[in-house]
């Protein structure tokens, strides 16, 4: 048996508790004896709450495991608290037939340190031009789809798509992105891009998706899901949309709460991602749609890129950076959530997007669990992911992860003195 000892149980009941898992399910809640031959973890000072879950990360396997592959992806999932992650499909090959998507289920199954659950492409190919084999990846067990790092173009084919995944009951989760507005920008146009001589890349490039995207919804009844929100303006879409009743939901990455496009003007390039860096107010927005609920989750975009990719003039550089060891200190930093809410964004919510059997912590929950301190600062330096690509290096963030817990296995620990 292990023993939580001590923490803040953020459960039916938010107290100061000792959880007792055995069996791959939690035994007991409150003050349990302690046997000689149990495992204990001092949970004293942190919150205990069920497993985070990420809708949107890259494992770049198959075929870019240069810069992260399925079992260090997990590794790094497991140390960031995350029991369960959404793997994207634009990998080499996409995940755009089943096959492709059970050889993930199957990696992440070996690897055993987190739920890997692959969501598949739209689009075979992620070309934007004809549907993939939905039905073959739903055989799979795909329920999310997705092209993400494109949108998808093509009204029609998103239209059709909707009507076949509404029919299964899945997902459309949409990378929002108007091509023929982004371009070649390579930050957000504005202030900063402006000064910069640097090309930018408007709001408008994501709002007018969702715009677009909620008329079909209205005409399919698809489940929508908003990828990686930068922009106020698209808050204030997503907003009406939910209270018309229509089945939308959004997710925001952590960089997105915490950076401007100030930092470009640094010109390194960890700083250049899609969708960019955006102003001052859309930081705020972001932060308060995150705490009324207008966005639903975090969630990381997790985009590992080697060094030598990334040590390029800006324009050059590729987009992304890692998030999954940083994810909950930098949110709890950058918002400051109480407990229960920090749970809701980080794993209830995008659990029950899953459909998996997610929600505070009570007796005969499935113990995927995450202990987080909220009061421990500490300064990114080194990483577990193959990638290094972080924003927050060097940079002192309060909050971190002291263990994690798969169906009951502790998968990560965090020990006193470890390197950042």
């Amino acid at each position: 048996m292990i023993v939580l000892k001590g923490g803040t149980v953020v459960g039916s009941e938010h107290r100061i508790a000792d959880v007792a898992v055995d069996a791959g399910r939690v035994v007991a809640i409150g003050s349990v004896d302690v046997g000689p031959h149990d495992q204990v973890i001092d949970c004293s000072g942190a919150w205990v709450g069920p497993g985070l879950v990420d809708l949107h990360v890259h494992l770049r396997e198959p075929g870019q495991e240069w810069k992260e592959d399925i079992a260090s992806g997990s590794k790094a999932a497991a140390a960031g608290g995350f029991t369960t992650v959404v793997a994207m499909p634009n990998t080499e090959p996409p995940i755009d037939s089943g096959q492709i998507a059970r050889y993930v289920f199957d990696r992440g199954a070996e690897t055993g340190l987190v739920r890997v659950i692959p969501s598949g492409a739209i689009s075979l190919g992620r070309a934007g031009a004809k549907l993939a084999h939905l039905d073959d990846l739903w055989a799979a067990g795909v329920r999310m789809f997705t092209d993400d790092g494109d949108s998808v173009a093509d009204s029609g084919l998103l239209r059709r798509a909707m009507d076949y995944i509404a029919e299964l009951g899945g997902i459309v989760a949409q990378h929002a992105e108007d091509p023929g507005l982004a371009g070649r920008g390579h930050m957000h146009e504005g202030a900063v891009s402006s000064r910069l001589g640097m090309i930018g890349l408007p709001s408008m490039a994501e709002t007018i998706i969702v715009e677009r995207d909620i008329r079909l919804i209205e005409l399919t009844g698809c489940r929508y899901h908003v990828q990686h929100v930068s922009a106020r303006q698209t808050l204030d879409v997503i907003r009406r949309a939910k209270e018309a009743g229509l089945p939308v939901t959004a997710e925001v990455a952590p960089h997105h709460l915490e950076f401007t496009d100030r930092l470009v003007e640094t010109m390194n390039p960890v700083a250049k991602m899609y969708p960019p860096l955006r102003t001052e107010a859309d930081v705020a927005a972001l932060r308060a749609g995150l705490e009324d609920g207008t966005i639903d989750c975090v969630a990381t975009d997790h985009a590992p890129h080697s060094a030598h990719e990334k040590d390029v003039p800006f324009e050059e550089a590729p987009r992304g950076v890692i998030g999954l060891e940083t994810a909950a200190a930098a949110v709890n930093t950058s918002v400051g959530l109480p407990a229960v809410t920090f749970f809701e964004r980080m794993s209830i919510a995008p659990g029950r997007l899953l459909g998996l059997e997610t929600g505070p912590l009570v007796v005969g929950s499935v113990a995927d669990i995450t202990v987080f301190d909220p009061n421990l600062s500490w300064t990114p330096g080194t990483f577990v992911s193959k990638s290094a690509n972080s924003p927050w290096i060097g940079t002192e963030i309060t909050g971190r992860v002291r263990a994690t817990l798969l169906g009951g296995q502790v998968t990560f620990e965090h020990k006193e003195g470890a390197s950042a």
